[in-house]
């Protein structure tokens, strides 16, 4: 059975425009502030930059978490994962 990892990447919400202008008219609004981060294979979370071992169909590979094109993906940065003491 594969296990299937999701990077995920959440936009925190800022304020509503319903709320009405905070600032002068024709101010810009603040942005959305981003929280991505990538998933192991139980779903626990991992940092962006962190690094983990993964096993896809049957080969484990030392993988890290990175952004690409504005979304978290998983990018193989060594063969084989060491074993742990």
């Amino acid at each position: 059975m594969r296990a299937l990892v999701l990077p995920v990447c959440w936009l925190a919400a800022g304020p509503s425009l319903a709320e009405g202008p905070t600032d002068a008219p024709g101010a810009p609004t603040p942005s959305a502030a981003t929280d991505c981060y990538c998933t192991d294979s139980t779903g626990g979370r991992v940092e962006l930059g962190e690094s983990i071992c993964l096993t896809v169909d049957g080969r484990s590979f030392i993988a890290q978490c990175q952004m690409s094109l504005n979304n978290p993906m998983w990018r193989e940065i060594s063969e084989g994962c060491a074993p742990s003491s």
